[in-house]
């Protein structure tokens, strides 16, 4: 069986400041603690776990006073951390910035901020569901009865939690997040396919017609280039715990509407039958050349997130998802099929020069890549490569 997973966030409310100070703490010594162990790992090439834990562990344990599962936490935490940076480097690097992109990141040891999330395994982080609690260790001892609040939707996802936590702290306040495996269902036989064209001006058009526009969420994204601008050039520590404040605000408020955006779209997909197809856009900024004024807006156009939302919603729902080459599909007639540079006479009008047609250029575009999913499809194309949990 496969399994979708996804995550449940639940805010602890620490009954004093004591409380609050032990976590704190906590996420500072098992920071420190990794950082150490990063050091010995980037030094002396140690990144199996096992090798490292065998070099770091009585170290970790005097040194940070960490308990032993703990110590083996963040012995996992900083193997993890190389192993990502690995496939990020090899994913990025083409061209000559990939190469740059290489050797900074295997220049000097990663290192992990004093508050960055630490993961908890059932052996230091107890739930009780039932009331709404958990027990957590901490460098002050084991804190019992901490209570925490979450959605209704995360309290039903958490009777199926398995695995570990993440505790995070964010603005003086802590969270844990916890990972779900939900079993995923079968995907049906589509009925066709619901094209779907990303973009910046307009962050996603279907098929169908229906035009989810950027222009709210660019507007909200210039007002704070405008305000981090501003603040970069005050220099000052409280500027940059206002920046900071800031642009994890505006990243959740693109993740938000990414969300409904994706929601939307798995949902018209579901109602009539429909599987789901989307631009492989993989690689885009490398491939792109963007005039100055236009750099701010595509570095942060957030296409591969809304990708990634849309598959784990469609998985949930048994909606096929199919990725789709995106060449020519904004200069591609998709009536007669006529494809040239100049059929694209602005950023939204598109005018077929074989046969006339003249659509919102965005449409024109989304209804290629309908036609795209569906002869993948017809060749047997399926989701991309999963694991099975089973």
């Amino acid at each position: 069986m496969f399994c979708v997973k996804i995550v449940a966030q639940v805010k602890l409310l620490p009954a004093s400041v004591y409380d609050a100070d032990a976590l704190a703490a906590t996420l500072r010594a098992c920071n420190r603690a990794a950082n150490h162990a990063s050091a010995v790992a980037f030094a002396e090439g140690l990144k199996r776990r096992n090798v490292l834990q065998e070099k770091v562990y009585f170290a970790l344990k005097a040194d940070y006073d960490l308990g032993a599962q703990p110590a083996v936490r963040v012995v996992k935490k900083v193997c993890d951390a190389y192993a990502t940076l690995k496939g990020n480097v090899k994913a990025g690097s083409l061209g000559p910035e990939g190469s740059r992109r290489r050797l900074r990141a295997e220049s000097k040891p990663i290192v992990f901020r004093e508050d960055a999330a630490q993961p908890f395994d059932d052996r230091i982080l107890t739930w009780n569901l039932d009331r709404q609690t958990v027990s957590i260790w901490t460098v002050a001892g084991r804190l019992k009865g901490i209570t925490f609040v979450c959605s209704p939707n995360a309290m039903k996802l958490l009777t199926s939690r398995k695995g570990e936590s993440d505790l995070v702290m964010r603005d003086g306040m802590f969270f844990l997040i916890a990972t779900i495996e939900v079993p995923e269902p079968e995907a049906y036989a589509p009925a066709g396919f619901l094209g779907v064209d990303l973009g910046i001006v307009n962050i996603a058009t279907t098929s169908d017609g229906d035009i989810l526009a950027g222009r709210a969420l660019n507007r909200y994204r210039q007002r704070h280039r405008d305000l981090r601008r501003k603040l970069q050039a005050k220099r000052t520590k409280s500027a940059k715990r206002v920046l900071k404040r800031v642009g994890r605000r505006e990243a959740r408020h693109a993740a938000n509407t990414n969300h409904i955006i994706a929601k939307k779209l798995v949902t018209t997909a579901e109602r009539t039958s429909r599987g789901i197809a989307l631009e492989d856009l993989g690689g885009i900024r490398q491939r792109v050349t963007a005039k100055k004024d236009q750099r701010a807006r595509l570095h942060s156009w957030a296409f591969a997130q809304l990708g990634s939302f849309v598959e784990y919603k469609a998985r949930r729902a048994g909606v096929p998802v199919v990725f789709v080459d995106p060449r020519n599909t904004s200069r591609q007639c998709s009536e007669c099929r006529h494809t040239h540079r100049s059929n694209r006479v602005a950023q939204a009008r598109f005018v077929c020069r074989s046969c006339g047609t003249v659509m919102h250029a965005d449409h024109n575009g989304s209804r290629n890549i309908a036609h795209r999913g569906e002869a993948a499809w017809q060749r047997g194309a399926v989701n991309r490569p999963r694991t099975s949990t089973s």
